[in-house]
């Protein structure tokens, strides 16, 4: 085919060509497929977020708790005031 290039050139060229053309068709035939594919849409919500786990009761673990103290609790109830007022 050329005259500069050996056989082994030559045909190493054709199976890059041809394993470049079976990439090509591969990823197109794949996006083709995924543009035609449509899944139905969750019926709930809690169907699409099934990974997400239960809220905890009020009552959670002992280390999600913090004792307050009289003058803590007297701060707290003053900035939730402040903040219900804006």
């Amino acid at each position: 085919m050329f005259p500069s290039v050996s056989l082994a050139q030559e045909v190493g060229l054709a199976v890059l060509f041809a394993a470049a053309l079976a990439c090509v068709a591969g990823f197109g035939r794949i996006l083709w497929g995924a543009r035609l594919h449509h899944p139905e849409p969750a019926a709930t919500a809690a169907e699409g977020l099934a990974a997400l786990p239960a809220q905890r009761v009020a009552a959670g673990h002992p280390m999600e708790t913090v004792e307050l103290t009289e003058a803590e609790e007297e701060a707290f109830a003053g900035l939730v005031r402040t903040i219900a007022l804006r």
